[in-house]
């Protein structure tokens, strides 16, 4: 899928529409989440849209309770903390997303390698990426 210019308003638009893509550079082979208009590795230009797996497992993971404004916006703060963690998608890329499904409250029952699924989150700020906890 290379029809439409990397931009930062496009992989909202997809993410709004649930799904997941990445840039991916066909000069070196080399994809990119969040998605970037040039490669970083090689300086490509030419970069394509490439459609990411929605599975992954738990990599890292904080429960956040100083949240910034689009989760303030959303309702997180200090009285009510969120899930941040790093998702490694089926295909070995790695993404940084709110996590779901898990208990805030209790940090220590949260298990790296859980098994975890895309959510297509819509906000009054636009569509966010999630990853819903599966096991």
């Amino acid at each position: 899928m290379s029809s439409h210019t990397i931009t930062q308003t496009t992989y909202q638009q997809q993410l709004a529409d649930g799904k997941l893509m990445a840039s991916h550079c066909p000069a070196c082979n080399a994809s990119y989440l969040p998605p970037r208009p040039m490669c970083p590795q090689c300086f490509g230009a030419q970069m394509e849209w490439r459609e990411m797996p929605t599975h992954g497992k738990l990599a890292a993971f904080t429960v956040v309770h100083i949240a910034p404004t689009a989760m303030i916006e959303a309702g997180y703060g200090r009285d009510n903390p969120y899930c941040s963690g790093i998702v490694e998608l089926e295909n070995g890329l790695k993404i940084s997303a709110q996590i779901t499904g898990v208990d805030v409250s209790q940090p220590e029952l949260i298990q790296i390698g859980s098994a975890v699924q895309a959510e297509f989150l819509q906000r009054e700020a636009g569509a966010f990426l999630a990853f819903e906890v599966i096991e």
